[in-house]
C-alpha cells in the first residue's frame, strides 16, 4: 500500500508540473499602424477607400503632430493617387512621395483612426502596387508596415464629353460680356487634357480671364481642364469687349476639341451663345 500510495503522489506532482509547463495564452499587441483597403482592384479614375487605425505604443510620451501616412513601395503613391477626402484628420495632404492625414498630438496609450478616399489618378502606371502605412509624429516615428496589393487597371478608354456657352452682359450700358465655358463628363471613364476652344464673334475682342488664355492675334480662347471624372462637370470664365460700332447679332462658338479618350457622342461637343448689339453700349444675351 504504501508504494501504492507513493505512485499516486508521483503522478499527482507530475500532472502539476505538466500543468505549470503549459504556456499562457499570448496576446498580440496592438500594432501601431494597420489598414483596410477596399477595393483592392481599381480603375484609373476611380476611388478606393483606406481605414488607417493608428495606435500610441509609448507608455512614457505623446507623440507631437502625430500623421496616419500612406506610401506606396515601388513609386511615388502621390503618382498614383490623389486624397478625395479624409474623414477622422485634422487636415490631409500629398507630400513628395506620401499621402498624410494629420491626427494632432496622441497621449500614450491613446489611438486614432483616418479613413482616406482616393482616386487613382488617369496617368497612374497599371500592374500591382504595395500599399504601406505608418504613424508618423514629429517627435517619434513608429515602424513602416507594407499593407495589401492594389492592382490599378486601365479601365474604360471612352467618356462622353458635352460643352455648353452662356452669355451675360456686365450691367445694363456696357460694352463687356463675360461668357461661362461649362464641360460636363457622362462617363463611362474619366477623362484629362481637356480643351474647350471659343472663337468669338465680329466686333469681340478678349479682354481677360482667370483660366482661359488668348493666343497673341487670334479670334480664339481657349480653356483647359485638367481632368474630369465620371459624372462630374467644371466651368471656366472669360470677358470679352465688343466694339463700340457693333450692331447686330454676335455668336461665339464653343467646341471640345481636345482629351485623353475618346468621346463616343460628338452631337454635344459644340456649342454657341448669341449676343444682340442695338449700340456699342447697349447689348442683350
Amino acid at each position: 500500500m504504501k508504494l501504492r500510495r507513493t505512485t499516486l503522489l508521483s503522478l499527482a506532482a507530475a500532472a502539476a508540473t505538466i500543468a505549470l509547463a503549459v504556456p499562457a495564452p499570448a496576446y498580440a499587441e496592438t500594432p501601431t499602424s494597420s489598414v483596410v483597403v477596399s477595393p483592392t482592384t481599381v480603375q484609373r479614375g476611380q476611388t478606393f477607400t483606406v481605414e488607417h487605425s493608428l495606435y500610441n505604443a509609448l507608455t512614457d510620451a505623446a507623440i507631437e503632430g502625430g500623421a496616419a501616412t500612406l506610401y506606396a513601395a515601388e513609386i511615388p503613391l502621390t503618382e498614383i493617387a490623389e486624397v478625395v477626402s479624409c474623414p477622422g484628420a485634422l487636415s490631409c495632404s500629398s507630400h513628395v512621395v506620401s499621402i498624410r492625414g494629420g491626427v494632432g498630438d496622441v497621449a500614450p496609450g491613446d489611438s486614432r483612426k483616418v479613413t482616406f478616399t482616393l482616386r487613382i489618378k488617369d496617368t497612374a502606371p497599371l500592374g500591382p502596387v504595395t500599399l504601406r502605412h505608418q504613424f508618423l509624429g514629429e517627435n517619434y516615428s513608429f515602424e513602416t508596415f507594407d499593407g495589401p496589393v492594389l492592382t490599378i487597371t486601365g479601365g474604360t478608354t471612352a467618356a462622353d464629353l458635352g460643352v455648353s456657352l452662356t452669355a451675360s452682359p456686365r450691367g445694363i450700358l456696357t460694352s463687356s460680356i463675360d461668357y461661362t465655358v461649362k464641360v460636363t463628363n457622362a462617363g463611362p471613364g474619366a477623362a484629362s487634357g481637356i480643351r474647350v476652344v471659343s472663337t468669338l464673334g465680329n466686333g469681340l475682342r478678349f479682354t481677360g480671364s482667370s483660366v482661359c488664355s488668348n493666343p497673341s492675334g487670334t479670334k480664339v480662347v481657349n480653356c483647359d481642364f485638367s481632368s474630369l471624372a465620371s459624372g462630374a462637370s467644371a466651368t471656366a470664365k472669360f470677358s470679352v469687349a465688343a466694339g463700340l460700332l457693333s450692331i447686330g447679332q454676335v455668336k461665339t462658338t464653343a467646341k471640345i476639341t481636345q482629351s485623353s479618350v475618346a468621346d463616343p457622342n460628338a452631337a454635344n461637343d459644340t456649342a454657341s451663345a448669341t449676343c444682340t448689339a442695338v449700340t456699342g453700349l447697349l447689348l442683350t444675351c
